[in-house]
């Protein structure tokens, strides 16, 4: 058995350590073949060498960061012990956002869903515009999960409005909640990528997680809640007013939307649209707009936005 000695020199050891040793015992729990011991400085470990070697660069990753950063919260520690396998790579840290199922790491992979990171951070309700596969949804389904598991909100609620689009949900079968099942998959695909099947479970039965359409958001008020309304290029006027109206006490709201797939019958204006119009100076209200740049599913998805844009145009 082989065993080194880390001192732990020019860094903040309660930064280190964390509270109640959190930070200490997640480094441990990384590498179960060690057998790890640290007293205020001193880092003793023993084990194999090839475990020993890539648990101190683990060490000097961590040091690392702290020393740039002055910080050290659980995303970017398991960050380091995940994805890091360099010191100077540790600032790519700060765009990870929440870990999903299997170690998947979910962060803003643009600049302007970097933008939007930023602006939920700094604004209690933000407006997120832009086309499809420009990660809007998925990115703020991931700020929603990382509030959540911070416990900086007590639930998370996901809606839309049931705009049938080209298809009658009359003449599907089942009950309604059946029905409106399929429509909501999208927002249960981005959560199943962020929660374990047993937790999702768990959180839609005692309603920590809530989804559902948006008529059904009506005369409530939503506290301590982050809330995401999707697709809301489909909503009414009445639809928008009663939706932003329901913000309560410690809420966080994303509105998501794309301005230019609105399934409303003609005579109908968007509420979005109009939301947008109405609420763009009102100052704590935040507004970020992505577009074919930004998108970030099959390289193709952009061609083809950008093809329809051109035909559009003419």
């Amino acid at each position: 058995m082989n065993q080194i000695n880390l001192i732990l020199d020019e860094v903040d050891l309660k930064l280190f350590y964390g509270e109640y040793n959190q930070n200490f015992n997640l480094l441990t729990n990384h590498f179960p073949k060690l057998k790890i011991t640290g007293r205020d400085q001193n880092i003793k470990a023993t084990g194999n060498e090839e475990d020993l070697l890539e648990f101190e660069k683990k060490v000097k990753s961590i040091v690392a960061y702290i020393n740039r950063y002055n910080k050290l919260n659980e995303i970017a520690l398991n960050g380091i012990l995940h994805i890091s396998k360099d010191i100077n790579n540790v600032e790519k840290l700060e765009d990870v956002i929440v870990h999903g199922i299997g170690g998947k790491i979910i962060y803003a992979k643009t600049e302007n869903l970097k933008k939007l990171v930023n602006c939920v951070d700094t604004h209690d309700m933000v407006f997120a515009i832009g086309p499809a596969g420009t990660g809007k949804t998925y990115t703020s389904v991931a700020l929603a999960v990382r509030a959540l598991k911070n416990k900086e909100v007590k639930r998370i609620v996901l809606t839309r409005p049931a705009v049938e689009a080209g298809e009658s949900l009359g003449f599907l079968p089942g009950d309604l909640k059946e029905k409106l099942d399929p429509y909501l998959q999208p927002l249960y695909d981005a959560l199943r990528d962020m929660i374990s099947p047993e937790k999702l479970a768990s959180y839609l039965e005692k309603g920590i997680i809530e989804i559902a359409p948006l008529a059904f958001m009506r005369g409530r008020t939503l506290d301590g809640a982050f809330v995401i309304l999707d697709e809301a290029q489909n909503t009414t006027h009445l639809q928008m007013k009663m939706f932003l109206t329901r913000m309560g006490a410690n809420a966080k709201f994303i509105i998501t939307g794309d301005p230019g797939q609105i399934d409303l019958p003609k005579q109908q204006k968007s509420g979005l649209k109009e939301a947008m119009r109405i609420l763009q100076g009102v100052k704590d209200i935040g507004f970020v707009k992505l577009t074919e740049i930004d998108v970030v599913r099959h390289r193709l998805v952009k061609k083809i936005l950008e093809a329809y844009r051109k035909q559009e145009e003419e």
